[in-house]
């Protein structure tokens, strides 16, 4: 019995087998007396909730996930800023972003305000995120691309009244779009301005519609926002159309505009937002403080 209680002892678990590294711990205890924890308890944790709406803009069901700060059910009189994200499903951007917002704004860290998130579920981004393309291939490759302004309209007419209605809510909000949701960042940004006071595009598809975005022409959206753009190392294209809008947006600034522009060269596509977003609190807000 000796004998087997110093081998167990000194059985040492595989790694690359972690089911058979468990057992091995498992008949460790047992076999040398050692008697497990009890659990006392078990409970969901949960970071957010989860709200279905019907658009009648969009003829269809929506998904929101909302993340609320720790204290907003204890104090019923404060309000909150409104982060909207898009590719905010949980199996996407909601939860590293929530966590972001949540640990800006401990107070020990004091980088953003506390805040909700409102991440906005897809259905399909291909079609929501992109105006109409007269590039035969992007026709082609998306063939239901071209409604995003139906759902820029539901964002403006039926979403933030949600929001606004539903929770205690500032005048001040926040959009955050990757990819193709920073070419619908974008389009906002141009063509309904008012619809957000900060705008963090990272990554921009502006190569949709042979580039065409980037000639818009608009003086409205130049007023007190603040503008974060933002990529990665992800080829020429991508690179370069990012930095064009940044300097497009530049050469119009007025003294009220804050423009940031961030190349992480450390990064790729897939992995360039969650940096990027920190980044863009700590310059924006921090600059709104000033």
């Amino acid at each position: 019995m000796f004998m087997l209680k110093f081998v167990v002892a000194n059985l040492k678990p595989d790694m690359k087998h972690p089911i058979l590294s468990l057992t091995l711990l498992f008949l460790t205890n047992i076999l040398l007396g050692q008697e497990l924890p009890k659990k006392i308890s078990e409970n969901e944790f949960s970071i957010g909730k989860t709200i279905f709406i019907n658009s009648k803009v969009l003829e269809e069901t929506r998904e929101l996930n909302i993340y609320l700060p720790l204290n907003y059910s204890a104090d019923s009189s404060k309000t909150y800023p409104v982060i909207y994200l898009l590719d905010g499903s949980r199996d996407e951007d909601f939860i590293h972003i929530s966590g972001i917002v949540q640990f800006g704004s401990f107070p020990w860290i004091n980088m953003i305000p506390e805040s909700i998130v409102v991440g906005i579920g897809n259905v399909d981004r291909r079609r929501d995120f992109t105006h109409p393309s007269k590039n035969k291939i992007d026709q082609e490759e998306f063939p239901t691309s071209g409604q995003s302004e139906e759902f820029i309209s539901f964002l403006e007419k039926e979403l933030q009244p949600f929001i606004n209605a539903t929770f205690r809510t500032t005048e001040i909000r926040t959009i955050i779009g990757q990819s193709l949701g920073g070419l619908l960042t974008t389009e906002i940004l141009f063509k309904k301005p008012h619809l957000f006071d900060n705008y963090i595009i990272v990554s921009p598809s502006l190569w949709w519609d042979d580039e065409r975005l980037l000639d818009f022409q608009s003086t409205s959206y130049i007023s007190t926002k603040s503008v974060y753009i933002a990529g990665g190392k992800e080829g020429e294209v991508m690179e370069r159309t990012a930095k064009e809008l940044y300097d497009k947006l530049k050469k119009e600034q007025k003294p009220n505009t804050k423009i940031f522009y961030n190349l992480l060269e450390d990064k790729t596509h897939g992995d360039v937002l969650h940096i990027a977003v920190y980044d863009a609190f700590e310059k924006i807000f921090q600059a709104n403080k000033e």
